[in-house]
């Protein structure tokens, strides 16, 4: 039986059919989404998102985008409500009402309590006569005379749109509360996005007696050793004052034994690196990242405003914390 099914010319149709939905949305947006969208950044509570079946997943999802993008947000299920979960919304939230057809009976019946705790109330729907519409302070109006589904019953092109115009709405007030990536990350502490803008340097380097450190006038040999025992791959190299004057890596190593150098008695000063590249505590961890790649190094060295070496770091500690 499956020997005789076209699955692609299937997937084609379906995948044409909500595109062309998509595409027809932009003919509905006026200034009902303008409107929409004041009444939503004006909220002084929270925007409570609800709808039942398929258009509640659209709801959940659309809640969730919304408050990762600056409006908190969240779902109420209107059966749920209708059975104490309405004591969630108060009169200074806003509610944002799903439902095709704008009948739904589980919608339709917490209508008048929405109204009574005269929560202002925009709706998604297909039809802009129906009671939910009308019922409503604004409607969004999606537009959708067709579903992919075959025999026009499986919410699929209706519910495309509802997440498309849903996503609109969340950038279009992103963009109106100048939300920007710092204020993501917040909202993502534990996505790589929110590691690499709100990791600082000072959070992975390495502190106290776990810097590699030693004078200018150890010897080679000695240096080795402290490199080796603080497993970071360099040492840094300070003045009598404490002052960093440079640094000595695994790349110093193998010139001084390419030139002969006498490994126990060459002091580190006159072969080490000097005017490396340092960084500050307080820089994003990202940042560090970036001037380690462009400089082609793997470690660095962080210093204070007086150049005293207060924190060691090498790109493991970047992979490890999840930076990079």
């Amino acid at each position: 039986m499956s020997d005789q099914i076209d699955f692609i010319a299937s997937a084609k149709r379906t995948i044409q059919l909500e595109a062309e939905a998509v595409s027809a949305l932009e003919q509905h947006l006026n200034g009902d989404f303008s409107q929409a969208c004041a009444l939503m950044l004006n909220c002084k509570g929270r925007v409570i998102v609800t709808g039942m079946g398929k258009s509640g997943h659209i709801g959940n999802k659309i809640a969730a985008t919304l408050a990762s993008t600056g409006t908190p947000s969240f779902f109420v299920h209107p059966g749920e409500a209708s059975h104490g979960d309405l004591g969630m919304i108060t009169g200074n939230d806003l509610v944002l009402a799903l439902s095709n057809s704008g009948e739904t009976a589980e919608v339709v019946t917490i209508l008048p309590l929405i109204k009574r705790m005269k929560a202002p109330l925009i709706s998604i729907t297909a039809n802009p006569d129906s009671t939910l519409s009308q019922a409503s302070d604004v409607n969004l109006h999606i537009g959708v005379d067709k579903e992919a589904c075959p025999l026009n019953l499986a919410p699929t092109s209706s519910t495309t749109t509802q997440l498309v115009l849903g996503d609109a709405l969340a950038i279009a007030l992103l963009e109106a509360r100048g939300f920007g990536a710092e204020d993501f990350a917040f909202s993502h502490p534990g996505g790589s996005l929110g590691r690499r803008l709100l990791l600082k340097v000072e959070d992975v380097m390495h502190t106290g007696e776990d810097i590699p450190l030693v004078n200018e006038q150890t010897p080679l040999n000695a240096a080795l050793i402290e490199v080796t025992r603080k497993r970071l791959g360099m040492t840094a190299v300070v003045d009598g004052a404490g002052k960093l004057t440079g640094i000595f890596t695994d790349g110093d190593l193998r010139r001084a034994i390419d030139q002969d150098v006498d490994l126990k008695s060459t002091p580190i000063h006159q072969i080490m690196t000097r005017n490396c590249t340092t960084v500050p505590a307080e820089m994003l961890a990202a940042e560090a990242v970036q001037i380690m790649q462009s400089k082609q190094i793997n470690a660095l060295v962080v210093v204070d405003r007086d150049q005293l070496p207060v924190g060691a770091l090498n790109m493991h500690d970047m992979l490890k914390a999840g930076v990079i």
